[in-house]
């Protein structure tokens, strides 16, 4: 170990300044929901971190009075625990070597440049075996033996503060029959138990929600009825709310808490075969359990049900599973079926996964510069830390254990990539800020696997490693290949000799150790730890709105400014009084649209998910899709990131992005559009009470409001999707196979029956 972040002779703690305040925490209207008085924390930390770390991850005793009062103390448990079991396991030379771990572990903290998942902050130091993994992939099979089991593994992976995903695929269909005659219930029925099971739950024990995913084989019998489900229930709790039932989440007995599968996700799993017969307009079979055909459905009929909940609600999302499966660094163990409940742990059945996330302008020089060597420093500390975690860490049942120790697996990843680029000045949807995600993408995890083939060259590769030797090299070699046709980032064109070189170690360095872990990273939504690290924006996203209300899951909100808006100004040249204007304008109208200071060339560098008004100015889908298909290649797992859609989106706009979110090579995708629901974690307003959302959705006519296939297939695909490149509206077609399935991308076009990108005849 060397020191890169600490000080020789002085503690972290006595390199900062600190100062004692008040954590608080009030409601919209003003009422105090959390008090705490004397906490101590750094004099840099702001109010919000403050009031975040104090609410949430102070430790509390039997009684609920908060033993903690300083940040200090949170550190110390954490890190102290992780250098003792590293200590114990071999992972330093000597006590000298354990302490250096330990202070520049502790100096990443404090000095907000990463942050673990919460269930590190939860349960570190204070359990005897803490559950430290916030993703868990639980299998079932077919049996009342193994759905309840399934749901106390379940329970037990929320108390301590973590999520959980499930295919429930292998439960029988409605369709078929019982082995002693009669129906079967179907995964639907039990997936409302088991929903009702995590609302029961507050996660951690805190006012954290339980968190889960269910996904369906686009095969299973129940395939249209898991589609509908949660458009249903979201008609549902629009009846109460116009009611007078209370609109918000986490209310007791209000709409949303009434009606089923509000803590769950739900995502199709969707096989190449099947995407296929959609831009081919084909049927596909769906199967019995045992393999036996059952009903031949209308694949563009099935992705337009799915497009019509993605309009309603949200969900369901989908995942691509061949994709996915061409990734698997161990397919000789196991298939990969299912994901976390934020979509982006993706390995084996019964498995875990913890995380943690680099604040990535925390690397970013005053003068605009990346760090590139504090950067890798950084990971190579993360990534020994997380894998003495894997050891540290308790499980729930014996077999997650047993697999999350055979494979070691790490989800390392970033947060704060949208401030990062609008602090240097760069529009999110652009090939410069598209060029500078991917690089850095790329370097973390090319450091990421040679700091854990490096491990492995000490402590041994994954148990699992030598039966999946092969097939986890061709994955290496496939990052490796994407690595080297990198073209760079312009404004950081040092970092792609750094890429290629990392890379080539950590191949070469694998071949001859093998590696630790069977993977390092993933892209999580870092929701609450980007909040802990002061970040303005959160993961891979841009920011939601320049200016935004954050809703608090114990209750309350938060008002918030993007503080990068200044350093991307500057970056720009903009003046000191035409910084303070421009912010004004921000503070006034919420948008940087009319503003007099802003040049318009530079208006696209503050564009959000979010428009101000339903004229402005936002980031389109395809712009968020690009941002993931440049990324992925990059990371082990996939992507938590939502695809934001204006509220006049239509379902066959949806449809289209949902084809080419496949034909770009993503693993999962879920879409979200603005204003869907009544209530919403994130958004650039605030809600009035009676506001309840556009649009006829009734339990008895959703069937009705989506479009017979026929009629689907040529409103959504014998037209384009948007205006024409000319913008007359007379339609176009694709250079390259003549057809007229466009989708705007940018100034030109994609067409998503052959992929060709390009503009229009």
């Amino acid at each position: 170990m060397r020191r890169v972040f600490s000080e020789d002779a002085r503690h972290p703690f006595d390199c900062v300044e600190w100062e004692t305040r008040t954590a608080e925490i009030r409601s919209e209207a003003g009422d105090l929901i959390f008090s705490l008085p004397a906490v101590e924390f750094p004099v840099s930390w702001s109010e919000l971190s403050s009031n975040i770390v104090a609410s949430k991850y102070f430790q509390k005793d039997r009684d609920e009075h908060v033993g903690e009062r300083s940040l200090k103390q949170v550190l110390r448990r954490v890190c102290d625990t992780i250098a003792l079991g590293g200590s114990a396991s071999g992972y330093f030379e000597d006590t000298e070597h354990t302490e250096i771990f330990k202070q520049e572990l502790t100096s990443l903290l404090l000095g907000q440049y990463c942050s673990f998942n919460s269930p590190v902050w939860f349960n570190v130091g204070i359990e005897q075996n803490p559950q430290c993994s916030a993703c868990f992939i639980l299998s079932v099979d077919d049996s009342i033996d193994s759905l309840l089991e399934l749901q106390k593994t379940e329970v037990r992976i929320f108390k301590y503060g973590s999520g959980c995903g499930s295919n429930l695929s292998a439960i029988r269909s409605t369709r078929e029959t019982l082995s002693g005659g009669g129906v079967p219930s179907g995964p639907l029925a039990f997936m409302r138990g088991f929903d009702a099971w995590a609302r029961s739950i507050k996660s951690g024990g805190k006012t954290r929600r339980a968190a889960k995913m269910q996904l369906l084989d686009c095969t299973h019998g129940d395939i249209r009825a898991f589609v509908q489900a949660k458009q249903k229930e979201e008609a549902k709790a629009r009846a109460l709310i116009a009611q007078g039932y209370d609109g918000s989440f986490n209310i007791p007995e209000g709409a949303y808490d009434s009606v089923d599968f509000q803590n769950s996700n739900f995502s199709v799993r969707v096989t190449d075969s099947f995407m296929q017969a959609v831009v081919e307009e084909n049927p596909f079979t769906t199967k019995s359990r045992g393999g036996k055909a059952l009903e031949e459905l209308d694949a563009a009929q099935l992705l337009a049900d799915i497009a019509k909940g993605t309009w309603v609600c949200g969900d369901p999302g989908l995942q691509f599973d061949t994709t996915i499966n061409a990734w698997n660094t161990c397919p000789e163990s196991g298939r990969i079926n299912a994901s976390n409940p934020c979509g982006e742990y993706m390995h084996l059945d019964n498995s875990a996964c913890n995380l943690a996330s680099i604040n990535l302008l925390r690397f970013l020089t005053s003068e605009g510069e990346f760090e590139t060597e504090r950067f890798c420093a950084a990971i190579d500390i993360l990534i020994r830390a997380q894998d003495i975690l894997v050891d540290v860490s308790g499980y729930p049942t014996e077999a997650i254990e047993r697999n999350a120790r055979a494979f070691r697996q790490l989800g390392l990843g970033y947060t704060n990539l949208g401030a990062l680029l609008m602090s240097l000045g760069l529009p999110y949807d652009s090939n410069e800020g598209r060029a500078v995600a991917a690089s850095i993408s790329a370097l973390m995890s090319g450091q990421a696997y040679l700091s854990s083939a490096l491990l492995a060259s000490d402590l041994g590769a994954f148990s699992g490693y030598e039966q999946n030797k092969d097939a986890m090299l061709q994955v290496i070699e496939k990052h490796k290949q994407a690595a080297d046709s990198l073209a760079g980032a312009p404004e950081f064109p040092e970092l792609k000799d750094r890429i290629q070189a990392v890379w080539s170690a950590a191949y070469e360095e694998g071949k001859r150790y093998g590696y630790r872990n069977a993977q390092t990273t993933v892209l999580a939504p870092t929701g609450t730890i980007s909040f802990m690290m002061d970040c303005d924006t959160s993961g891979i996203e841009p920011d939601v709105a320049l200016l935004k209300y954050k809703k608090l899951s114990g209750g309350g909100d938060v008002r918030m400014i993007n503080s990068s808006i200044a350093r991307g100004l500057k970056h720009l040249g903009y003046r000191e009084d035409d910084i303070g204007a421009f912010l004004e304008h921000i503070a006034s109208e919420g948008t940087a649209e009319g503003s007099d200071v802003l040049k318009p060339e530079h208006l696209a560098v503050f564009d959000c998910a979010f428009r101000a008004s339903p004229e402005g100015r936002a980031i389109s889908p395809l712009g968020h899709i690009e941002m993931m298909t440049v990324v992925q290649p990059f990371i082990s797992g996939a992507i938590s990131k939502t695809i934001n859609l204006p509220e006049e989106v239509t379902v066959e706009e949806i449809f289209a992005l949902y084809v080419a979110a496949w034909r770009k090579g993503l693993k999962a995708i879920t879409m979200y559009r603005n204003n869907s629901r009544y209530s919403q974690p994130l958004s650039g307003k605030r809600k009035r009470d009676t506001d309840i959302p556009d649009g006829d959705i009734h339990p008895k006519n959703i069937e009705d409001t989506v479009p017979p296939a026929q009629e689907h297939v040529e409103s959504a695909l014998s037209a384009p999707v948007l205006p024409t490149q000319q913008g007359d509206g007379s339609g176009g077609h694709c250079l390259t196979c003549g057809s007229p399935r466009m989708i705007k991308q940018g100034s030109c076009y994609l067409c998503y029956k052959c992929g060709t990108q390009g503009g229009c005849a």
